[in-house]
């Protein structure tokens, strides 16, 4: 029996260490080396022996077996570009209960009629699935699964079976029996995602894998994992709320500038077809602090209400809070505020938040913001009608952002009637005036003090 050595694993590269390091030597990440067991290492990995592949002319590459299998569900299919293609692994990570399984059954369920499909579940029991499959009314005839954590049996299912679509939840749950390391360990999910992949790419089946995330919201596993799979989408959404975004961090076969938006209900996730009219929908008239921006989500824009608080302390170091909004942009247009302006907010409580759940971390965001807080500290509502977007420099002067023209045509769909917006900005469509301007002060005239409108 050969004898069992420890080595030290690095959580986020992957790389070993004979002894325990503060700071792993290959990535220079703090507090990531792991102990385990190496009695695996002179094991010879590799995907199953099969006869070489033929170099082929790229031209004459087929094409009709790369073509995407819509999975029913519009909004994901928006993220992967039109549905899974065959033979790619697909990587689905985010915090727990925000739905990454419930999201993935209801794909399966969906799927068009004839679609074979398999569900590997290692975290719960087959009567589990189906309740929820019952629930959301996802049981498909196509549709099989199966309770088995080890990947020799899992791979031996999908070349029994040969399913379209595979689902694996998840990946820190399976284990292969021949690995000395207990699952979830940087060696199991790393020799389980490679003879996963092997497996997808030989037979031309979709599989799409759940990951955990860290209490820092990254995808938890070595930093390898997402390298070997073919795309990487982020669930995320605050579980106060109902919405949930998902978009693509990685994707070989399309654009990672989309956004899927779902809202979390009895009858599972649901698509949201106008998503700014869910945003603004409990939006109170002649509030002060509240101004809209629109913003634009990969090709998609939308409509957001910011809301900002500034009231008096006598505490010696004043609060600053950002939810929803870049904090570091907060404190960039309180400091322009008060040295290009002269507005005194040293002395002031500052609360800004993004309405809805959304995280609005565009520079675009900065008009509306920095309105928002003069309305508060003056008490001076904005028009209901109106929305605002630009980008301040430190000079306190306006900069005009990428895609004006839907933003503001969006905002002309429901119903605002003015914009402001910095003075190079193009001609607006129909519906909407502008109110241009050159300088944050001439923003605030023309926004909060102008009532000649």
């Amino acid at each position: 029996m050969a004898k069992t050595k420890l080595v030290h694993r690095c959580a986020d590269c992957g790389g070993s260490s004979p002894t325990w390091l503060g700071r792993c030597p290959g990535c220079g990440a703090w507090n990531t080396l792991v102990e385990e067991m190496a009695e695996d290492l002179a094991r010879p990995w590799g995907p199953p022996a099969h006869r070489p592949s033929t170099a082929v002319p790229i031209a004459e590459v087929d094409l009709d077996q790369g073509r995407v299998r819509p999975t029913g569900i519009g909004e994901l299919d928006r993220v992967l570009g039109g549905g899974l293609v065959p033979g790619s692994v697909t990587l689905l990570g985010g915090e727990p209960g925000i739905g990454k399984s419930s999201l993935l059954l209801q794909a399966l369920g969906a799927t068009p009629a004839g679609t074979r499909s398999l569900l590997v579940t290692a975290e719960e029991s087959p009567q589990q699935v189906r309740l929820r499959a019952e629930r959301l009314g996802a049981l498909a005839p196509g549709l099989h699964l199966v309770a088995d954590p080890a990947v020799p049996s899992i791979v031996a299912h999908m070349v029994e079976l040969r399913p379209e679509i595979v689902v694996v939840d998840s990946i820190q749950t399976i284990f292969d029996p021949q690995l000395g390391s207990p699952p979830g360990s940087v060696t199991q999910v790393r020799e389980c995602a490679h003879r996963l992949v092997g497996a997808a790419k030989e037979h031309g089946i979709s599989v799409v894998l759940v990951g955990h995330v860290t209490k820092d919201g990254a995808l938890a596993g070595p930093r390898a994992l997402e390298h070997v799979v073919d795309t990487v989408l982020s669930f995320e959404g605050d579980r106060h709320h109902a919405l949930r975004l998902l978009r693509a961090v990685k994707h070989r076969f399309g654009s990672t500038q989309e956004l899927g938006l779902f809202e979390m209900t009895d009858r599972g996730l649901v698509g949201v077809p106008d998503p700014s009219g869910l945003f603004l929908s409990d939006r109170a008239s002649g509030i002060a602090g509240s101004v809209v921006v629109p913003t634009v989500e990969g090709h998609r824009p939308l409509l957001v209400e910011v809301q900002a608080l500034v009231s008096p302390t006598k505490l010696p170091q004043p609060r600053r809070s950002a939810q929803g909004l870049d904090a570091g942009r907060l404190s960039l247009l309180l400091a322009v505020l008060e040295r290009r302006l002269q507005l005194p907010l040293s002395q002031s409580d500052v609360h800004a938040s993004a309405v809805g759940g959304v995280r609005v971390v565009e520079p675009a965001a900065d008009l509306a913001l920095a309105l928002a807080l003069v309305s508060s500290r003056g008490d001076r509502p904005a028009p209901d009608d109106m929305v605002a977007c630009g980008e301040v420099g430190l000079g306190g002067e306006l900069r005009q952002v990428a895609q004006t023209g839907r933003r503001l045509a969006e905002a002309a769909r429901l119903g605002f009637r003015l914009a402001v917006v910095p003075a190079s900005a193009p001609d607006p469509p129909p519906g909407i005036r502008l109110l241009r301007a050159s300088t944050l002060a001439e923003a605030i005239q023309v926004a909060l003090v102008d009532t000649s409108r």
